[in-house]
């Protein structure tokens, strides 16, 4: 019996279904039951059937899981796969912006502890935050915890002010202008398809900037052959699955988020049959940061 076989048959016995991210590696989104951005996911994670929850990500999609189905067993395959973004804002900034401003709403991304989202009025994700930050009352925003995803929604929600956080994905700001556009040089007729998680310089020579389901859709209903994609590149497996006849590429110094690889069929095997690796959030802390996930499933609607 081979690895994947064995994943199926303990999938069986434990009642399990697994989640997986567009980021982990090809072999992963194979075998997932569920794959898609932060938005889908935790969508998906809410009112499924099977009792224990495999979460192929990094540590805060994890707990978000858990948050929103806590009477369910989450498994991660591996507790040290990490977004170091997930940290990046301080609670007593959110307690004296608080104070600072009548009508602040705190916006978190879903990319975010839970100890972050207990202190936040309703979660986003790179797939709506747009339109939810639209549908706030407040005129104030606190946009915690990534800057650059922060400042491309202010552009289109102009009518609103933003106060930002210093907060950044590593892989996203390590990207280089200058390998874009080498690429763009080399492919004249490709796309630029790029995450709002990515710096401003490299947002402004993009042609289509959006989460990771928003680009694969917009590659998907493009006339164009070829791309350029400013993503983390797991994003390629389920690009050429959906587009076998088109063409992606990816910077020279290709962008990989060592947390989601570090996710492999044998970690979730052994998980499955061990039950290691539970997420475990504080009954007091659910309550708490379960209200934004809840607000932001309300208003995406």
């Amino acid at each position: 019996m081979n690895i994947t076989e064995r994943i199926q048959r303990l999938k069986q016995e434990k009642d399990a279904v697994i989640l997986a991210h567009y980021y982990v590696r090809p072999e992963i989104q194979e075998i997932a039951d569920y794959i898609g951005d932060s938005f889908y996911l935790s969508k998906t994670a809410v009112g499924l059937k099977e009792q224990t929850i495999v979460f192929c990500g990094v540590s805060f999609m994890g707990e978000s899981t858990k948050i929103l189905n806590p009477e369910k067993t989450v498994l991660m395959p591996d507790l040290a796969a990490d977004c170091p973004m997930a940290h990046m804002a301080d609670e007593e900034e959110i307690k004296r912006l608080k104070c600072t401003y009548e009508d602040l709403a705190v916006v978190c991304y879903i990319n975010s502890t839970a100890k972050l989202k207990q202190y936040s009025d309703v979660c986003v994700t790179s797939a709506n935050a747009v339109k939810i930050v639209k549908a706030l009352p407040n005129k104030n925003i606190y946009f915690i915890p990534d800057r650059n995803l922060a400042h491309f929604v202010a552009e289109q929600v102009p009518e609103k002010n933003f106060i930002f956080n210093e907060g950044y994905c590593p892989v996203h700001e390590k990207m280089q202008l200058h390998e874009i556009q080498k690429a763009k040089e080399e492919h004249p007729q490709a796309e630029i398809l790029t995450h709002p998680e990515c710096p401003e310089g490299i947002r402004n020579i993009s042609d289509y900037i959006g989460s990771t389901s928003g680009i694969l859709k917009h590659a998907a209903e493009s006339d164009r052959q070829e791309f350029i994609i400013c993503t983390e590149n797991g994003v390629r497996y389920e690009l050429k699955k959906q587009n076998p006849g088109k063409t992606f590429y990816f910077t020279e110094t290709e962008p990989v988020c060592e947390g989601m690889k570090l996710i492999t069929l044998e970690k979730i095997a052994h998980v499955l049959e061990t039950g290691e690796n539970e997420v475990q959030v504080p009954e007091e802390l659910i309550r708490e940061s379960v209200k934004p996930l809840q607000n932001m499933l309300r208003l995406a609607k």
